[in-house]
């Protein structure tokens, strides 16, 4: 991990905490909206806010560890990192894998409908929330690197598109629910975020996954090297 100042750590720490508070209450929230809606893609992002919710706590719980703790070794250091990375990328990973079972799974028998006033409130001020802490976390990762905070933005680029997507889906069921069209918009925006996740939730395993593999050649060349001929 590279260091940070106390003023930089800080600033992270309460930058985390407050995406944290702030999504807290974003499943419950959206839940309830989803009840009163018969939205495939409101569905899917009910889904898809509990499991961020998970990650988010637990990037938060890592960068806590990882500056409380600065006796940490930089195997440890790494090993909780990747924990925070991982859990990200399978966030993504399982989100976009139920939302894309959820909507093909209606595919056949959705009809859209219902009242999704509410959902498409919740989802615009998620796209306006969201977006803030996407360049939030774009300027600190360039200010100073963090691998903790490096995959917060990313997660929350996905958080912003993915939002953009049910904004788009609502719409359409909230301005005209009649038309045919409509059905297979508020679906494909299920697929489209499904997809987006997935492909962005694999990219940042594979990184995570090429670095367990180095860390593991990296100590078989170690100890190859100070074994006895």
């Amino acid at each position: 991990m590279t260091d940070l100042s106390k003023e930089q750590a800080a600033s992270r720490e309460k930058t985390l905490l407050t995406a944290l508070l702030l999504s807290a209450p974003g499943p419950l929230v959206t839940g309830l909206a989803t009840l009163s809606s018969h939205s495939t893609t409101q569905l899917a992002d009910f889904i898809r806010r509990d499991m961020e919710l998970v990650a988010l706590f637990l990037s938060w719980w890592v960068f806590r560890q990882l500056q409380r703790n600065t006796g940490l070794n930089a195997a440890e250091q790494s090993r909780l990192e990747r924990a925070a990375g991982l859990s990200v990328a399978g966030t993504m990973l399982c989100s976009g894998l139920v939302m894309a079972i959820v909507a093909l799974s209606r595919l056949s028998v959705y009809e859209p409908g219902g009242k999704v006033l509410s959902g498409l409130i919740i989802a615009i001020l998620g796209l306006i929330t969201n977006g803030a802490f996407w360049r939030r976390y774009t300027v600190l990762t360039r200010e100073q690197y963090s691998s903790v905070i490096a995959a917060q933005q990313s997660l929350y680029r996905a958080k912003a598109s993915v939002d953009l997507c049910v904004v788009t889906a609502l719409t359409a069921v909230a301005v005209s629910p009649a038309h045919p069209a409509t059905r297979y918009v508020d679906i494909l925006g299920s697929i489209i975020v499904a997809g987006y996740l997935l492909w962005n939730g694999l990219r940042m395993a594979q990184t995570h996954v090429s670095d367990v593999k180095t860390w593991f050649q990296r100590l078989r060349r170690h100890f190859s090297a100070s074994s006895p001929d």
